[in-house]
C-alpha cells in the first residue's frame, strides 16, 4: 500500500450526502487502483444540526480540520434556515480560518454535455479560473447608517493588500506553468474604473510575471469584456486570475457554459495547508432521498482533491471514468432524466476508474 491520506467529510444538507457518497465511492476505487489509502472522518455540520442544537460550527472544528490532508464537502443550505447563516457560519468561516486563499474553478466541457454556446464543443471550452478567496468585498468592511430612513447609507469596501494579491498571482503563474497548455495567464480586472485596487493587481501581475515567469504569456482583460468573450470565444482562454467579487461572478457564467452547476466543481485551496473541495450546485432539497440527483460535480471535486494532493494518476482515472460514463451511459444531467440513478452513475464511474 502506498500513501495514506486523511480526509474530512462534510456531507451537509439536502442532496449533499447523496452526491458525496458517490464521490467517496469513486475516490476509493481510483485510490485503490493506484495503491493509495484514504481515511475518511465525517462531520455532521449543516442545517439539521443547527436546527436541533443552535450550533453552526463548534470552536473545536477548525482544529479538527487542521489534522486532515483535505476536506470534501457535499452541500450547505437548508430550506428551514435563513440564507446566509450556514453559508457564512460554515463555508466562509472555514475558508478564512484555514486561509484557503485560492478558489480554483475549472471550466471544462465534457463530451455529450450540452452547452448553450452555439457551435462550441469540448475543444473550445477548457480553461481555469483562479479566484482570490479571502479579500475584496467579502471581508465585511463597511456598514450602514440611518437605516430605515430616506437617508440610509450603506457602504461595503473592496479591500486588498499586496500580500494577498501577490500570493494569489504566484499561485496562478505556477498553475499556468504546470498546466502547460497555452501558458497564458489573463488578469481580469477593471483598471479603468477601480483605479486603486486593480492598479495594485496589475502592477504586481507584471512585476512578478516579468521577473519570475517570463515563460508565461501575460494578458489583461476588463471583467465586462471577459464576460462577453467567455460566451463568444471561450477558446481564447487558458488560465484567468481575478479578485473575489469578479471571480464569484465569472465562474458561475463559466459553469453554465460547461453544462451547468451539476457538473461544475471547485476547490478552496491553501497550498501550504488544508484545502476543501466541493460541487458548486446547491443542496437541491426537493430531490433529497430520491436517488435522482446528478453526482458528477461531486465526483469532479474528488478528482480535483486528488490532483491537488499530487495524486495525478488516480485523478486521471476519475476523469477517464467521467468521460466514459458520459459517452456510454448518462443520457442527461437533469435530475430524474439521467438514464441512471445517482447510485448508478457512481457505480459506472467507479468501475471505469479501475480499468
Amino acid at each position: 500500500m502506498g500513501k495514506s491520506y486523511n480526509i474530512a467529510l462534510i456531507p451537509g444538507d439536502g442532496t449533499g450526502p447523496e452526491v458525496l457518497r458517490e464521490g467517496v465511492k469513486v475516490l476509493e476505487a481510483a485510490a485503490a487502483a493506484e495503491g493509495l489509502k484514504l481515511n475518511f472522518t465525517s462531520y455532521d455540520f449543516g442545517g439539521e444540526r443547527y436546527l436541533k442544537t443552535g450550533e453552526i460550527l463548534p470552536e473545536s472544528a477548525i482544529g479538527e480540520f487542521r489534522k486532515h490532508d483535505a476536506m470534501y464537502l457535499g452541500a450547505i443550505g437548508h430550506p428551514d434556515v435563513k440564507p446566509g447563516i450556514l453559508e457564512k457560519g460554515i463555508l466562509l468561516t472555514i475558508r478564512f480560518e484555514l486561509d484557503q486563499y485560492i478558489n480554483l474553478r475549472p471550466v471544462k466541457l465534457y463530451p455529450n454535455v450540452e452547452t448553450p454556446l452555439k457551435d462550441k464543443g469540448p475543444e473550445h471550452i477548457d480553461y481555469v479560473v483562479v479566484r482570490e478567496n479571502t479579500g475584496d468585498l467579502y471581508t465585511g468592511a463597511g456598514g450602514v447608517s440611518m437605516k430605515g430612513t430616506p437617508h440610509e447609507m450603506a457602504v461595503q469596501t473592496m479591500m486588498y493588500n499586496r500580500h494577498q494579491v501577490e500570493r494569489c498571482l504566484r499561485y496562478a503563474f505556477e498553475y499556468t506553468r504546470k498546466r502547460n497548455k497555452r501558458k497564458t495567464l489573463g488578469l481580469v480586472g477593471k483598471t479603468n474604473v477601480l483605479t486603486y485596487v486593480y492598479d495594485l493587481w496589475e502592477r504586481v501581475f507584471h512585476e512578478i510575471g516579468g521577473k519570475e515567469y517570463s515563460d508565461v504569456k501575460r494578458e489583461y482583460y476588463n471583467v465586462d469584456a471577459t464576460c462577453m468573450w467567455m460566451v463568444k470565444s471561450p477558446e481564447w482562454f487558458d488560465v484567468l486570475v481575478t479578485g473575489n467579487m469578479f471571480g464569484d461572478i465569472i465562474t458561475d457564467l463559466g459553469a453554465i457554459t460547461q453544462g451547468g452547476m451539476g457538473i461544475a466543481a471547485g476547490g478552496n485551496i491553501n497550498p501550504e495547508g488544508v484545502s476543501m473541495f466541493e460541487p458548486i450546485g446547491g443542496s437541491a432539497p426537493k430531490y433529497t432521498g430520491l436517488n435522482v440527483i446528478n453526482p458528477l460535480a461531486a465526483v469532479s471535486a474528488g478528482q480535483m482533491m486528488l490532483e491537488t494532493l499530487g495524486e495525478e494518476k488516480a485523478a486521471a482515472r476519475i476523469e477517464k471514468g467521467i468521460v466514459k460514463a458520459l459517452e456510454n451511459d448518462i443520457k442527461s444531467l437533469a435530475a430524474g432524466h439521467m438514464g441512471l440513478s445517482t447510485t448508478g452513475i457512481g457505480d459506472k464511474i467507479a468501475s471505469y476508474a479501475t480499468e
